[in-house]
């Protein structure tokens, strides 16, 4: 690779005594897997740098599966992710890492995990809708094309007070029948627009992502679904960022 490229951590593990194998998120060339030879000695002055949700300047070389990273410094600080936000954080990262195949462009979603990212620092309230329209974004990315605002039956738009049953690779079918992969033609709308008004729309749009995530996420389950339920106590009442 020639040149700099933008990128963040994904996720990071131990590699020999003082390196460490990275999953990268880079603008124009995806999710790319580097060794970063000496990162975790105490002379390293990438030490502090290579951790997730920090803007980076990104530059590697070889030819093989797992490159190696010749240089890398940080653009910012970390965005400042932390309680329920950091997990959430932690969720799109995995995300990212369990379906993106390797050296695979996506410009685009990149700008979208970063919007995402800057969603979730800056959110007072609930981080659920930044979770749901980056994971509309990712489906969207990946092909999975799908008409919100037209029966997949008969072509006519949907009608807020009808519900619509959901096909697998052939959209929303008007169906008197109500069941886990039902919405209401208001709950569509909502989807197509990525903008969820109430609590109605929000639910709605989770079970949507879980259904059309499960397929690329098979039956392993996610590491950061178990990291929040052992941050969150049973007494309370979030519900972890899930797709299954």
């Amino acid at each position: 690779m020639e040149g700099w490229q933008r990128a963040f951590v994904l996720h990071g593990r131990p590699w020999s005594e003082t390196s460490l194998m990275l999953d990268l998120f880079s603008e124009n060339y995806g999710r790319i897997r580097v060794v970063a030879k000496g990162a975790r000695s105490k002379r390293s002055s990438l030490k502090g740098a290579l951790q997730p949700f920090t803007p980076l300047l990104v530059r590697w070389g070889g030819r093989g599966e797992v490159k190696t990273l010749r240089g890398a410094e940080p653009i910012s600080l970390a965005l400042p992710l932390s309680g329920i936000t950091l997990y959430c954080g932690l969720y799109v990262n995995e995300l990212l890492s369990r379906v993106l195949e390797q050296e695979t462009a996506f410009t685009d979603l990149f700008f979208d995990y970063l919007y995402c990212l800057q969603a979730l620092a800056s959110t007072s309230g609930t981080p659920e809708p930044a979770l749901r329209r980056f994971e509309l974004a990712m489906l969207g990315h990946l092909g999975y094309g799908i008409d919100f605002l037209h029966c997949a039956g008969s072509g006519e738009d949907v009608t807020d007070g009808m519900t619509y049953s959901y096909r697998e690779e052939k959209g929303f079918i008007a169906s008197l029948v109500v069941n886990n992969k039902t919405f209401t033609g208001r709950q569509l709308r909502a989807l197509a627009e990525r903008t969820f008004p109430d609590a109605d729309t929000l639910r709605a749009a989770k079970r949507f992502t879980r259904i059309a995530l499960k397929p690329y996420l098979g039956g392993k389950p996610l590491k950061s679904q178990e990291l929040f339920r052992q941050f969150v106590p049973k007494k309370r009442a979030e519900t972890p960022p899930e797709t299954e």
